[in-house]
């Protein structure tokens, strides 16, 4: 009880309603609570632990770095053997004209990052973003994010920001010369995983282009396998001028990215110098952890195996009290009616020995972002709490 307690003392907190559930040990696919249970995740740190609690090659990267040298310069000044690699692998492991990554801290970061690249190489202020969408809370990334509630608090915020409706091809006359980006999560996140349209990106992407707009996509959520390639852009034949990633990037460390062609990354670097400067950003411990985690994203055969994952979880979650499931491959979102409702699911969830969340605009989903290692055996087994929970309530 110590640590209960004194986690609502000393440490800040984002709500009224923390659970502060004490944390023993993670491994794998579960929690280990200092009340001696285990409990099955179906959250993955809100999509961040890509493989699993404490993957072996992840905890063992992370100790080879430490034992040779941990933060030595800031970003771009000194050549690292495991931040090269890991830009070097993502370069061979995206399309054209991906090619350069700028390691930073956080997603948030990184779409701070890409909003000033946008600026810088266009030449433009004008920046296009989407109603209900959610891509981080610093000051840059608030700005862009179309949740008004979680944002007049924080006013001002970063002018010349304009937002349309994601999915509604008649807004796309408010993208224009005076654009310099359009940014949107590939997925909506927050709004309940809510995918794109078909075409809908690619026609998205030959507005910017007549209109000499970048096209930003924010792949924090979905990016590095979860749903069933590596960027979830890949499902829909279109390639962004800058990537932004994070989360599931780290396999459970801080870690954001932007990425985009050498041509337009290297307006960075001049007129003025360090357009973007960052001191921790590339730390070679968080980089050892995110080349081993994209690694084994590669080569470990997981991505394949998502698509039958999310098929399993849409056969075995039917029940009068779901309206519908969003989202695609291990980003699923419950619709439960009422956000009252689904708080209380979620609460007698962790009572089960079941982890699951809830979306951050919309609360009456339930969200379901296992790590891509869940089995089918555990997918079955969570399932079948989150059932025997809807019959009883």
């Amino acid at each position: 009880m110590e640590m209960h307690k004194d986690f609502f003392i000393y440490q800040a907190q984002t709500t009224k309603f923390a659970a502060g559930f004490e944390v023993e040990k993670a491994e794998g696919n579960y929690i280990y609570g200092t009340d001696g249970r285990r409990y099955l995740d179906f959250v993955a740190g809100v999509s961040a632990n890509t493989l699993g609690h404490s993957h072996p090659k992840v905890v063992n990267a992370i100790k080879e770095q430490a034992d040779k040298y941990l933060h030595v310069m800031v970003y771009g000044e000194y050549a690292q053997e495991k931040p090269i690699a890991l830009c070097k692998l993502l370069a061979e492991a995206t399309p054209e004209p991906l090619e350069v990554t700028y390691l930073v801290n956080s997603g948030a970061e990184a779409i701070d990052g890409s909003l000033k690249l946008a600026k810088r190489y266009t030449g433009r202020e004008e920046i296009v973003s989407f109603k209900n969408s959610y891509h981080g809370n610093t000051h840059g990334a608030l700005s862009v994010s179309g949740n008004e509630n979680h944002k007049r608090e924080f006013r001002p915020l970063l002018p010349m920001v304009t937002f349309i409706e994601f999915n509604n091809e008649n807004d796309f006359d408010k993208i224009t010369e005076k654009t310099a980006c359009v940014i949107l999560e590939t997925i909506q996140g927050a709004a309940g995983f809510l995918v794109p349209d078909q075409n809908y990106l690619i026609k998205l992407k030959k507005r910017c282009e007549e209109v000499g707009a970048l096209l930003i996509l924010d792949e924090i959520q979905p990016g590095f396998g979860r749903t069933g390639k590596l960027f979830s852009f890949e499902h829909f034949g279109i390639v962004p001028d800058i990537l932004v990633m994070g989360k599931g990037m780290g396999g459970g460390v801080p870690v954001g990215a932007f990425m985009s062609s050498r041509k337009i990354m290297e307006t960075l670097s001049h007129s003025p110098k360090l357009g973007h400067v960052t001191t921790f950003g590339g730390n070679p411990l968080i980089a050892a952890a995110s080349h081993a985690t994209l690694k084994e994203v590669l080569e470990s055969g997981l991505m394949n195996e998502v698509e039958e994952k999310e098929k399993l979880f849409r056969e075995l979650l039917v029940h009068p009290k779901i309206k519908n499931i969003n989202g695609k491959g291990l980003m699923l979102a419950v619709n439960l009616g009422e956000p009252e409702y689904t708080l209380e699911v979620a609460k007698k969830c962790m009572e089960k020995g079941l982890i699951v969340f809830w979306q951050l605009y919309r609360n009456e989903y339930l969200r379901i972002s296992p790590p891509m290692t869940i089995s089918k055996d555990e997918i079955r087994k969570g399932c079948e709490i989150i059932l025997e929970i809807l019959d009883d309530k």
